[in-house]
């Protein structure tokens, strides 16, 4: 494993409702949950002050609403949070030339070749933490480690306004004590599994050789015997180096609605069709991720006919595969757009009108979203 790159992750804290208690100071130190108030409501955010009271993003309205009567609940301003993110990468990439955005509120950064301009990446972390504080009055946590997975356990270690640093010489000292859930992939389910086996912690799964790993995880059995060790190669990739862009979304409580799936897999979409279409590159294929309640997960991919950045015909290649799946209970949903090519599309003699008006809204709900924020114009599905 590389031992010698500085790879920064930051994760923006409690963001929308931070967004929130900075526009109206009456809010600060009160406890508000940012969601639609219904029955069928879901918390999109719980700030600090609710979470002493077990509420969490992705519960359900009505139980947060049980746990802390006298949560302020406020509407998702959708179009506000991406103004004030595009303010945020803004500053993101004034400290890196390569940055990785993984959602609305955190990216990663590779601060190699960084140093002799920014000085070393412990004071490149300070320095950009103290400046989103400055410039947006928002916190943000912020790890900083040899690779992208130790670099997202160190921002969460000491939330909020946190800045944890894991080195080389950190990784023994700091992995094995840690629950198993703290290794990507891993959640509660399949943790209660591991206890009668005698895996309660990363050091418990270190001591188990590669071929008992492969017995129990299969496929995933490398990934976690690396992981376990602070070994993760992956680079950090911009949008426009990237072989793929992607969003998926974890949900804290199964989604048992496959019209609220459904929701939030067109919400995924247009984020990664307005991507491509920034970027000048196109999709010559469309994956699907799907993670069952009961921790299954499943892939799916198709090749498109034509490269392609436009936002339909992405949702309908999407929308085919998830459809294809007998509906359960799901607990991740993601899609990628894959083997990208830059869009070089020559004009044909015989053009499909479908595809040329679809690409008009497109660029006029580009032109839109740029000038009034990422949610200023969505499709019907998605609100």
């Amino acid at each position: 494993m590389p031992t010698d790159r500085s790879i920064l992750h930051l994760d923006m804290d409690a963001f929308f409702a931070a967004v929130e208690q900075r526009d109206r100071p009456e809010l600060r130190g009160k406890p508000v949950l940012i969601g639609h108030d219904g029955p069928r409501g879901v918390v999109a955010t719980a700030s600090y002050e609710a979470r002493p009271f077990g509420c969490h993003s992705a519960q359900p309205m009505s139980v947060a609403k049980r746990l802390c009567p006298q949560a302020i609940i406020l509407p998702v301003r959708g179009e506000h949070y991406s103004e004030v993110s595009e303010q945020m990468f803004a500053i993101l990439d004034q400290f890196s030339p390569i940055v990785e955005p993984l959602s609305i509120d955190e990216a990663f950064l590779d601060l190699a070749g960084t140093e002799r301009a920014l000085g070393r990446p412990e004071e490149v972390a300070r320095r950009l933490k103290d400046q989103v504080k400055s410039e947006l009055q928002l916190t943000a946590s912020v790890g900083l480690a040899p690779n992208k997975y130790l670099a997202k356990l160190a921002s969460d270690m000491d939330k909020p306004d946190g800045l944890t640093i894991i080195r080389p010489e950190d990784i023994d000292r700091i992995l094995p004590p840690l629950t198993v859930t703290k290794l990507w992939g891993i959640g509660k389910a399949t943790a209660a599994m591991l206890q009668p086996l005698g895996i309660r912690t990363i050091g418990d799964l270190r001591q188990k050789p590669l071929d008992w790993l492969s017995q129990h995880f299969g496929a995933e059995a490398k990934r976690y015997f690396n992981l376990a060790r602070g070994i993760d190669d992956r680079p950090v990739q911009a949008d426009g180096e990237a072989k793929s862009i992607g969003h998926e979304q974890t949900f804290e409580v199964n989604l048992a609605d496959p019209d609220e799936v459904r929701r939030v897999l067109l919400d995924q979409v247009e984020q990664v069709a307005r991507r491509l279409r920034k970027h000048g590159v196109q999709a010559r294929g469309v994956s699907l991720k799907i993670r069952f309640g009961n921790f299954q997960t499943i892939n799916r991919s198709m090749t498109l006919g034509e490269p392609t950045d436009v936002t339909e015909e992405l949702w309908q290649a999407a929308r085919g595969l998830f459809d294809k799946w007998r509906f359960q209970p799901v607990r991740l949903i993601g899609m990628t757009a894959e083997r990208l090519v830059q869009d070089g599309a020559q004009p044909t003699l015989f053009p499909d009108l479908e595809h040329e008006r679809q690409k008009k809204l497109d660029s006029v709900a580009d032109q839109i979203n740029a000038r009034f924020g990422n949610s200023a114009i969505r499709r019907g599905g998605t609100v």
